[in-house]
């Protein structure tokens, strides 16, 4: 018998283990191979500016307190684990290519503008003062001074460690189903044949919550897998290096470009619905790899080390599903869709705070996983 049964090992799962057994919770980890769905693919951009959309603004407030907090979820995560997570708070440029990109990144401005978030209009020239790698062709941008970095592959690693320090068991297998009864969880069964008494349980399985076993129609939760390829490159000692994150619009695609200390280049990423289907493509490697060189030139020098795929998970209205459900003991923290690792540390804290009834310090109403359960019942 255990207090907390976690069903998914990315960076909101392990996240949340660590978090709750900081706290004195006794917590079960389950999860095959922690770290290796869309948390092992994720570029790692903390972007709650420059991933703001209209109609999404509910969103934006919590990416925003996420954004925030991160800088000190990045320290305790070091001290806790001794790893550099690469958290780093240099502003994102975001760029356009031409003409008719450069009229969509200001009607993004003007909405910014609106909402208050701290952005300046840059012009071409002023953009390349920001990245001097930027092709000249780069009609102008805006300068994001709240959107920030961090190696998400780094992240998870950390998060490992520090949640076995902290006492987190390790399940390395699948979970199949849940187990309930009179309206209450009773635990999770395990691939392997046996179960899992829980009092609790975190349903984070990303694009795979879904499949749970078990699971009431008027609980499962709405996810859907949109694929993302991504690229890593890297320059070598002597060849010159991007030292500003970018997201840029070319051509009308969005492209961004990611850089770490070590010399490695982030290039992503695709949008997909194809179900979930992981196959890194050749028309996904060429789209990332043309609008990368448009935008920046020299990327086509630079050493291909690996190509990725993962499955961001999904919901109907974009926004994620975290906080209980009408299942008594069940809780979600899942559907973070291309803000995992950006939500990662508000998700974590607020779901750890209902495991040990309190009060989450942010208002989750907008995130309420029960806002679906009319639609399916």
């Amino acid at each position: 018998m255990t207090d907390t049964v976690v069903v998914g090992g990315g960076l909101v799962g392990l996240a949340v283990a660590w978090r709750a057994a900081a706290r004195g919770v006794d917590v079960t980890l389950v999860d095959a191979d922690p770290g290796s769905g869309a948390s092992g693919v994720a570029a790692g951009m903390l972007a709650p500016v420059t991933e703001a959309a209209y109609g999404e603004e509910a969103l934006l407030a919590l990416n925003t307190l996420s954004a925030r907090s991160w800088a000190d979820f990045a320290a305790d995560l070091g001290r806790a684990s001794g790893i550099d997570v690469g958290y780093r708070d240099d502003p994102t440029l975001l760029v356009a290519l031409d003409g008719d990109d450069l009229a969509a990144v200001d009607e993004l401005l003007a909405f910014q503008q609106r909402l208050g978030l701290d952005v300046t209009r840059l012009r071409s020239r002023d953009c390349r003062a920001h990245e001097p790698l930027l092709h000249p062709r780069v009609r102008g941008g805006v300068l994001a001074r709240d959107d920030h970095r961090v190696d998400a592959q780094q992240v998870v690693r950390a998060l490992l460690v520090a949640a076995t320090r902290a006492g987190v068991r390790l399940e390395r297998q699948h979970a199949t189903a849940l187990d309930h009864a009179d309206g209450r969880v009773r635990g999770v069964r395990l691939a392997e044949g046996s179960s899992l008494s829980a009092r609790q349980v975190v349903l984070a399985a990303g694009t795979w919550s879904a499949d749970l076993h078990g699971l009431p129609v008027g609980v499962r939760p709405p996810v859907r897998p949109v694929k993302g390829q991504l690229l890593v490159l890297r320059a070598g000692r002597d060849e010159p290096r991007p030292v500003t994150t970018v997201r840029a619009l070319a051509r009308g695609r969005t492209v961004y470009l990611v850089p770490r200390d070590d010399g490695r280049l982030v290039v992503g990423a695709t949008q997909e619905e194809r179900g979930h289907d992981v196959r890194v493509t050749a028309g996904g490697v060429r789209q990332l790899l043309d609008d990368a060189v448009a935008v920046m030139p020299g990327v086509d020098e630079l050493t291909l080390l690996d190509t990725r795929a993962g499955l961001r998970p999904a919901t109907p209205d974009n926004r994620p599903l975290i906080g209980p459900t009408e299942l008594d003991g069940l809780l979600l923290a899942t559907g973070h869709h291309r803000n995992g690792a950006l939500l990662t540390p508000l998700t974590a804290d607020a779901v750890t705070d209902l495991l040990t009834d309190r009060t989450p310090a942010v208002d989750l109403s907008s995130v309420d996983p029960r806002r679906f359960s009319e639609v399916r019942a």
